[in-house]
C-alpha cells in the first residue's frame, strides 16, 4: 500500500454557514452535488446524523462499489468527518471556515492505493485525476445551491 497525498479542494460561499453545513449534513443529497457518488444514505435514517452514525456510499472512489463510513467527528455548523468502517485509510473531511461575509468549504478525501508503486502510478494517472476534476466541479455545483438557496429570487430578476 502506498499512502497518497490526500484531495482537498476549497469554495468561498456567499452563504450562511449554517445553511451550507446543513446542505452538507443531509446525506441522502450528497449525490445531487457530489458527481462522484451514486447513492448516500444512513445505515438507520431513523437516527440522526452524530458521531459514530454510520454512513453508506456507492461511489466512484476506488475501492468496493459500497462502502461504508462512520461519522469520527462532528461539530455543529463547523465540521463533519467521516473514516473509513473498514479502513481508517479512508477518509472524507467537510469543513466550513467563517470568514467575515463569506464561508470557506474545505472538502478533503483520503484513500489509499493498494498494490505497491506501479498501482500506484496508475491510480494517480487514471482514477485519482478523474476523482479531482469531480471533486473540483462538485464543489463548483454545491456552492451555486447554496447561493441560489440563499437568492432564489435574483436570478428572477434579470427576467
Amino acid at each position: 500500500m502506498i499512502t497518497m497525498k490526500p484531495l482537498t479542494y476549497a469554495v468561498d460561499v456567499q452563504s450562511d454557514p449554517q445553511k451550507a453545513f446543513g446542505l452538507i449534513c443531509e446525506i441522502p443529497k450528497w449525490p445531487v452535488w457530489l458527481s462522484f457518488l451514486r447513492s448516500a444514505r444512513l445505515a438507520d435514517a431513523k437516527k440522526p446524523l452524530q458521531i459514530g452514525s454510520e454512513v453508506v456510499l456507492r461511489s466512484s472512489i476506488p475501492g468496493e462499489t459500497e462502502q461504508h463510513f462512520e461519522v469520527d467527528q462532528y461539530i455543529e455548523n463547523y465540521l463533519l468527518s467521516l473514516v473509513g468502517a473498514y479502513s481508517v485509510r479512508r477518509r472524507i473531511d467537510f469543513r466550513i471556515e467563517r470568514k467575515s461575509k463569506t464561508s470557506k468549504i474545505v472538502v478533503r478525501l483520503d484513500y489509499p492505493a493498494y498494490g505497491g508503486r506501479l498501482a500506484s502510478l496508475i491510480d494517480r494517472v487514471t482514477a485519482r485525476r478523474k476523482l479531482a476534476t469531480a471533486l473540483a466541479d462538485s464543489l463548483a455545483h454545491f456552492k451555486g445551491l447554496v447561493e441560489f438557496e440563499r437568492h432564489p429570487d435574483a436570478l428572477l430578476a434579470d427576467f
